[in-house]
C-alpha cells in the first residue's frame, strides 16, 4: 500500500545544521534531540530524482556529480520520459533512516508504469548522506545494469468488407533500406545512391537522407510487397555495403491499387502531425495518412505496448515490467471485394478519369467505388464535381411528373430551342422520327434536350432541387467519410434555367451521387450510400423521398431508355430488366475545345451502378459499355 507524506520545503536547511532545540523538563527527563530531518533529505532526494540533477544532496561514497551522471545512465534508455517521484514513509532507526519512494513513468499517452523502491539515508553530524545504488532507481537493478523500454507495436485493426472479407490487414513486406550501423559515414551516401538504382528511387533525396540520418539509423528507401521485390534487388543488394532488406508486416490492401483513393494509406507519421500532436506521435510512429485509415486512425491503431527490461553490460534482458499492446478495432465497411475488383478491372484501360459506383437500393449499401487510372490517385467516384448531363433528366422527370405530366403527355421535341438568345439542340444523330410532339416517354428514351427545355415553364422555383433530394441527390446528411453528394440549384438566368434541366448549368454530381439517385429509382424509396457498417445515414434536412408510385412511373420511362432508346445496347444483359438513362455534357477544356463528359445510370435487380469517363465522345458509346460489362460480370460473380 503506498503511503504519501506531503513534501516539506527543501532550501539551505539542507546543507547547514539544523539549530537544536534543548528542553529541559521539570521531571529531569533525558533531552530530545531534534536534529537534522530525514523527511526533509528524502524530499530533496526525491525532487532530484525528479529533475535529473541530485546536486547539493549528499552521498555516503560519492559526491552529487557522480552520483546524478550514474542515475542519468540508467534512465537514459528511457527515452525522453521522465518520472514523477514521490515521498512516501520514512522511517528512523538512530543515524540510519529509510525512506520510500513512490515512482510513476508515463510509458505512452494512456499507460503509466507505478513501482516503489527505498534509500537508505546515514547521517553524518549535520547531514543525511543517501547511500547511492541503481536499485534506489528500481529495485530489480544491479550495479551493472540499466532500465531500457522498447515500444511493442500495437496491431492495425483490419479494414473488413461484405461477409467479413479482410480489405485491409497485416500482410508481409519487405523494407529495403541502408542500415548506417553497418557502412561509415563517407561510404553510406554512395550505397544510397546504388541502392536507390536497384530499388526504383530517386537516388539524390534518399542519399541526403540517408546523410542527415543517425550513425546507427536504418534509413528506408521504400516498402515493397513481398511478392512484389524486383530480382534485380534481390540478387544485387548483398553487393552493396550496408543495404538491408527487412521482412516485416504492414496494414495493407489487397492489392497495391484496390479501392486505394478511399481506403487511403499507413505511413510514418509526418512531422506536421507530430507538430500538431507532440503528446500523441513520436518519430517513427506508423498511422493512418489519408482516407479511411485517416478519418478512423484512432478507432484503428489500437493502444501500443511497452516492455521495461534491466539491460546489463553484458547485454543481457531480463524484464521488469510489460505492458501488452493493444489490437485496433476492426473498421467495417459494405464494400463489396469481389464487385469492387471488377469495377477496377472494367476501369482498368479507360485513360481519362473515370470512376464506378455501385449501391444496393434495398439499403443503401455501397458495394464498389471505383476509381480509374487517369484519375492519379483521386478519389472522383466520392468527391468528383462533373455536370451530370442527361442523365440529371431522370431527376428532371420526377419534377415534371409532380407537376402534373405522364408518361403519355405530348412534349415539343424540335431539332433546336432558343433561350434568351442561346440555341440549345439534341446530341448529333438524334433520331429524326423523334422529333415533333411526341410523349413524354418517348422524349426520356430518346433523350430529347429541347422537349426538356422547353418544359421547364412548368417548373416553379425550387422543384428540381426537391425532386434531386426525393432520389437522395443534394441531401445533407452524416456519411462518416468525405463524399459530394451533388449541386442542384435554381439557374440565375433564363439560359442557366434552361440547361439545369438537361443536367447542365449549375448542376453538378458525383459517380457517388448520380448512383444513389438510380438506386431511389430501383428501389422504390429515397436511397443515402452507407459505407461504414456502424454509421446510420439520416438526413439532416431535405424534401420528401420519392414515392413508390413516383419510382415506378420513373422505372416506366427509364426502362423504356434501355427497350428503344439511347441504352439499348444494354437490352441483352441476361436476368432482370435493366433500367438506364445515358449522359453527356459539355464542356471547354484547357485549350478551349469543346469536350464531353460521358455518363451512364442502369439498376438491375438489387444492383444500381454509375459510370463516368471525364472526357468521352458520349454517355451511350463511352459509359455505356463500362455498364455492360460491370452488369455482366456482376452476374456471373
Amino acid at each position: 500500500m503506498r503511503s504519501f507524506l506531503r513534501r516539506p520545503a527543501v532550501g539551505a536547511a539542507l546543507t547547514v545544521a539544523l539549530t537544536v532545540a534543548l528542553t529541559a523538563c521539570d521531571s529531569g527527563s533525558a533531552p530530545v534531540d531534534h536534529g537534522p530531518s530525514p523527511q526533509t533529505a528524502g524530499a530533496a532526494l526525491a525532487d532530484g530524482l525528479e529533475s535529473g540533477d541530485l546536486g547539493g544532496l549528499h552521498f555516503l561514497d560519492q559526491d552529487a556529480h557522480a552520483a546524478t551522471e550514474d542515475f542519468a545512465e540508467v534512465v537514459a534508455g528511457m527515452g525522453k520520459r521522465r518520472p514523477l517521484v514521490g515521498l512516501g514513509r520514512v522511517s528512523q532507526d538512530g543515524d540510519e533512516a529509510t525512506v520510500e519512494l513512490a515512482w510513476t513513468w508515463q510509458l505512452t499517452p494512456q499507460q503509466e508504469w507505478k513501482y516503489d523502491s527505498t534509500a537508505r539515508l546515514v547521517r553524518d553530524g549535520d547531514n543525511w548522506q543517501v547511500d547511492w545504488s541503481r536499485a534506489v532507481v528500481e529495485p530489480a537493478l544491479t550495479a551493472a545494469s540499466v532500465l531500457n523500454v522498447t515500444t511493442l507495436p500495437a496491431k492495425r485493426g483490419d479494414i473488413t468488407g461484405a461477409r467479413g472479407a479482410k480489405l485491409v490487414t497485416e500482410r508481409p513486406v519487405v523494407r529495403v533500406g541502408i542500415d548506417k550501423s553497418m557502412v561509415g559515414k563517407k561510404q553510406a551516401a554512395a550505397s544510397a545512391k546504388r541502392l536507390a538504382k536497384l530499388a526504383g528511387v530517386e537516388a539524390k533525396p534518399f542519399a541526403e537522407r540517408v546523410r542527415s540520418a543517425g550513425d546507427r539509423a536504418f534509413v528506408e528507401a521504400i516498402v515493397f510487397r513481398q511478392k512484389e521485390v524486383p530480382d534485380k534487388l534481390i540478387d544485387g543488394f548483398e553487393a552493396i555495403k550496408g543495404a538491408r532488406l527487412i521482412v516485416d508486416e504492414m496494414s495493407l490492401g489487397l492489392t497495391k491499387q484496390f479501392a486505394a483513393p478511399i481506403l487511403g494509406r499507413v505511413g510514418e507519421v509526418t512531422a506536421e502531425l507530430i507538430a500538431a500532436n507532440p503528446d500523441l506521435y513520436e518519430v517513427g510512429d506508423m498511422v493512418g495518412l489519408s482516407g479511411l485509415q485517416s478519418t478512423y486512425d484512432k478507432q484503428l491503431q489500437g493502444v501500443d505496448g511497452v516492455v521495461v527490461e534491466a539491460l546489463g553490460s553484458d547485454g543481457k534482458q531480463r524484464e521488469i515490467h510489460r505492458i501488452d499492446a493493444e489490437q485496433g478495432t476492426a473498421l467495417e465497411l459494405t464494400l463489396d471485394k469481389r464487385l469492387q475488383l471488377l469495377a477496377e478491372q472494367v476501369l482498368a484501360d479507360v485513360g481519362p478519369p473515370s470512376a464506378l459506383v455501385a449501391i444496393r437500393p434495398s439499403d443503401g449499401a455501397v458495394l464498389a467505388a471505383a476509381n480509374g487510372p487517369g484519375n492519379e490517385g483521386q478519389n472522383f467516384a466520392m468527391l468528383g464535381q462533373y455536370a451530370p448531363g442527361s442523365t440529371f433528366k431522370s431527376v428532371s422527370a420526377l419534377a415534371l411528373l409532380r407537376r402534373g405530366l405522364t408518361p403519355s403527355t405530348r412534349v415539343p421535341c424540335t431539332a433546336t430551342v432558343n433561350v434568351d438568345g442561346r440555341d440549345f439542340k439534341n446530341y448529333d444523330n438524334y433520331p429524326a422520327s423523334g422529333l415533333g410532339d411526341i410523349p413524354f416517354a418517348t422524349a426520356i428514351a430518346n433523350s430529347c434536350n429541347t422537349a426538356f427545355i422547353a418544359s421547364r415553364g412548368e417548373l416553379n422555383n425550387g422543384d428540381l432541387a426537391k425532386a434531386a433530394g426525393s432520389l437522395g441527390m443534394g441531401v445533407e446528411y452524416a456519411l462518416g467519410y468525405p463524399a459530394f453528394l451533388g449541386q442542384v440549384t435554381d439557374g440565375r438566368t433564363e439560359t442557366e434555367e434552361g440547361a439545369n434541366m438537361i443536367g447542365q448549368g449549375t448542376i453538378l454530381a458525383s459517380p457517388l451521387s448520380m448512383a444513389a439517385v438510380i438506386a431511389s429509382i430501383q428501389g422504390g424509396q429515397r436511397v443515402l450510400p452507407r459505407l461504414v457498417d456502424d454509421v446510420e445515414v439520416e438526413p439532416k434536412r431535405g424534401s420528401e423521398p420519392v414515392s413508390k408510385e413516383e419510382a415506378a412511373t420513373l422505372r416506366e420511362l427509364l426502362r423504356g431508355v434501355v427497350k428503344r432508346g439511347s441504352a439499348s445496347a444494354l437490352r441483352d444483359v441476361p436476368g432482370k430488366p435493366v433500367i438506364a438513362k445515358t449522359g453527356t455534357a459539355e464542356y471547354t477544356n484547357d485549350a478551349k475545345q469543346l469536350r464531353n463528359h460521358a455518363w451512364m445510370i442502369a439498376a438491375q435487380g438489387d444492383l444500381a451502378v454509375a459510370v463516368l469517363v471525364a472526357d468521352g465522345a458520349s454517355g451511350s458509346s463511352t459509359a455505356g459499355p463500362l455498364v455492360e460489362k460491370f452488369l455482366r460480370g456482376a452476374r456471373r460473380s
